[in-house]
């Protein structure tokens, strides 16, 4: 097991994930930190262990980072963990026995905790409790692999390459894309890591607004090829925010409109807020409701935006002559 964790102005987060590698109840066979062009003390914490450090010029992502320690690795599996995580002591043993149990398997990920790696406050628990909650309902075998705790066979690299280094968002969806055709995956809840999330209000609207922008031609994608990916959101969540938001305007003159909105989003989200109550106090309950239908909102938005884009591009190809489309696929 070759444990690969890319790492980009980490410095803050880097000792606590090392340490919970290096406390595996199984051996580790190396640790490869790959430094992506940081500008804090992330090399300095990492030569601090018995790890190779692999320093990259410049930040060029999540992906290239993965694959220049995918390429480093002499392990015959390779562990990917983020830079903000800690996992729980027997994740990577837990990883092991299921690879090893299932020849066709192709990629094992995990669950994060429902409790934060530090605690910075009311957004970061929100944002990990849910992370826990809909990764932890989905556990199984799915077509959708996330990397920020996961092993893969390096045979898996081997036949279907690395990952995109075009890509600093969805790159995970992109990758299931070739992998799911192949090999088995599996999300159990036995990998544990423990995230230091976003604990600001509008950087997390943010990063939705932004991650969004992919979700509509990567769901396309996914049915084009008979796949299902795995969504953070049910579609009956989804649908009672869109209602909820187009009602408020309405408020006015159907005053009872936002009010039904309101009731059909927390009967949507029923089972995600009894969790909530039962973690961390019926207290909690309003502020995770409130922030839950921001990010609702902030999905809805990038979603109708990357779908009009997608669009777009759509008609200009259509526009294009046949010459035209031939020259840009050899500039590409």
């Amino acid at each position: 097991m070759s444990v690969v964790v890319p790492a980009h102005n980490s410095a803050r987060t880097l000792g606590a994930c090392l340490d919970s590698v290096y406390a595996q109840t199984c051996r580790i066979h190396e640790v490869i930190v790959v430094d992506d062009g940081s500008t804090d003390r992330t090399a300095e914490v990492a030569q601090g262990y018995p790890c190779t450090l692999i320093r990259s010029d410049g930040n060029r992502g999540v992906s290239a980072a993965r694959n220049a320690g995918i390429a480093a690795a002499t392990g015959e599996i390779l562990f990917f963990l983020d830079s903000d995580e800690a996992l729980t002591p027997d994740s990577v043993a837990s990883a092991l026995e299921i690879l090893g149990a299932d020849p066709e398997c192709g990629c094992v990920h995990g669950v994060i905790a429902p409790d934060p790696l530090f605690d910075d406050g009311p957004v970061e628990h929100y944002k990990v409790l849910h992370a826990y909650w809909w990764r932890a309902r989905g556990a199984g075998e799915v077509e959708t692999a996330f990397f920020a705790q996961a092993a893969v066979p390096r045979r898996v690299f081997d036949e279907l390459g690395g990952f995109d280094e075009r890509l600093r968002d969805s790159e995970d969806l992109e990758f299931s894309d070739r992998l799911a055709p192949h090999y088995r995956i599996v999300l159990t809840d036995r990998i544990v890591a423990l995230h230091d999330e976003e604990h600001r209000l509008w950087p997390l609207l943010a990063e939705t607004f932004r991650r969004a922008l992919l979700l509509v031609p990567a769901l396309v994608s996914a049915r084009r090829g008979g796949r299902k990916n795995l969504t953070a959101n049910s579609p009956a969540s989804v649908a009672a925010a869109a209602l909820l938001l187009a009602a408020l305007p309405l408020a006015p003159w159907y005053p009872l409109l936002p009010v039904a909105g309101l009731l059909a989003f927390c009967a949507a989200n029923t089972g995600l807020l009894r969790f909530v109550a039962r973690h961390r106090g019926p207290g909690f309950v309003p502020f995770f409701t409130g922030v839950h239908l921001l990010t609702h909102a902030a999905l809805l938005t990038g979603a109708a935006l990357g779908a009009l884009r997608m669009l777009g591009g759509a008609a200009a190809g259509r526009r294009r002559t046949p010459r035209e489309t031939r020259d840009t696929a050899v500039h590409r």
